[in-house]
């Protein structure tokens, strides 16, 4: 593959996770503030003991998959108690997990209109979880690794 071709793999993926990013943000249940957030991520096999089951060289808990070459959605959903709403990246790791778990790879987040957003500072912590230090974040400012939007993460092997 050459790098013109890789290229225009990742324009394409990045393509694709938009539209469907785009696709939830427009489904969000925003009543309070109207802006609708959708974020997509590519998945990939599990790795480490981040989530139980799935250490390297352990078969995952029956029922659980591979986590390879999916697409997992979520959208916002706020609440009359905004201290309750949800992030749309929460929504994310829920359906990351309703759809048989494995590690995030690659993510885009957009409003209803569009227009690209950076995790909050809780959600960064959440994806952390699930696609550690080298989950590429598609930001307005481009690709930015995790790891440089949240140094110093708290992660699970700071429970030992």
């Amino acid at each position: 593959m050459t790098h013109d071709e890789s290229a225009a793999q990742r324009s394409t993926l990045v393509d694709t996770l938009t539209e469907v990013a785009l696709g939830a943000a427009r489904n969000a249940y925003t009543p309070y503030s109207g802006l609708g957030v959708g974020a997509a991520a590519l998945t990939g096999p599990p790795v480490g003991p981040a989530v139980a089951g799935t250490e390297p060289g352990i078969t995952p808990p029956p029922g659980r998959g591979d986590g390879r070459d999916r697409i997992v959605v979520g959208c916002n959903v706020e609440n009359a108690s905004y201290g309750l709403t949800l992030c749309a990246e929460c929504s994310l790791v829920s359906d990351l997990h309703r759809t048989g778990g494995g590690r995030l790879l690659e993510l885009v987040v957009v409003t209803h209109t569009g227009e690209p957003l950076s995790p909050c500072g809780r959600c960064r912590q959440l994806l952390y979880e699930h696609g550690g230090p080298d989950l590429v974040v598609h930001t307005a400012r481009g690709a930015v690794r995790l790891g440089e939007l949240l140094p110093d993460a708290f992660g699970p092997g700071d429970l030992a």
